[in-house]
C-alpha cells in the first residue's frame, strides 16, 4: 500500500483538491508511490470552479465528483496529514506527522494559491524521497 498524505480543507472543494492533485502528479512524475486524498471538515456540496478550472488549466482533470469528509481510516493509515488553518479540528492521526499550511485562497486567485501550495507539495515530495532512501539503505545494512 502506497504511503498515503491526507489533505484537509474546511470544506474539502479547493486547497485540499489542488494539493491533494498535485502530490499524486508529482509523485507520479518522481517514481514515488505515494497517493493523496482531499476532504474537508464540513465538504460542501460542489467543487470549487476556481480550483476545477485552474487544474484543467493546468491539464490537471482527474478530481473527485464532490467533496469528501474526513474519514478515520484514512487519518489512521495517514503518512502525512496536512490541514489548510490552524483553526481545522481534525481527528488525531495515530502515526502520522501533522502539519499546517496557510497558503492563499484559490477563490482570490486560483495562480497565486497554486503556487504556493505547489511549493510545499514539492516539499513533500522531496520528504518522501528521503525517507524512501533511508528505508532502502537501511534494508541493505
Amino acid at each position: 500500500m502506497k504511503p498515503l498524505v491526507v489533505f484537509v480543507c474546511e470544506h474539502g472543494a479547493a486547497k485540499s483538491i489542488v494539493a491533494a492533485a498535485w502530490l499524486r502528479m508529482l509523485a507520479e512524475e518522481a517514481g514515488l508511490p505515494l497517493d493523496a486524498v482531499a476532504c474537508g471538515t464540513d465538504p460542501s456540496p460542489e467543487l470549487s470552479p476556481h480550483a476545477v478550472a485552474g487544474l484543467e488549466r493546468d491539464g490537471i482533470a482527474h478530481v473527485p465528483g464532490h467533496p469528501q469528509p474526513i474519514r478515520r481510516d484514512e487519518l489512521q493509515r495517514a503518512w502525512r496529514v496536512v490541514r489548510f488553518g490552524q483553526d481545522l479540528s481534525i481527528p488525531a492521526p495515530s502515526t502520522a506527522h501533522v502539519e499546517t499550511w496557510n497558503v492563499p485562497a484559490v477563490s482570490d486567485g486560483y495562480d497565486a494559491a497554486r503556487d504556493a501550495i505547489v511549493a510545499k507539495v514539492h516539499q513533500l515530495v522531496a520528504a518522501a524521497r528521503a525517507a524512501r532512501e533511508r528505508a532502502s539503505e537501511a534494508d541493505e545494512r
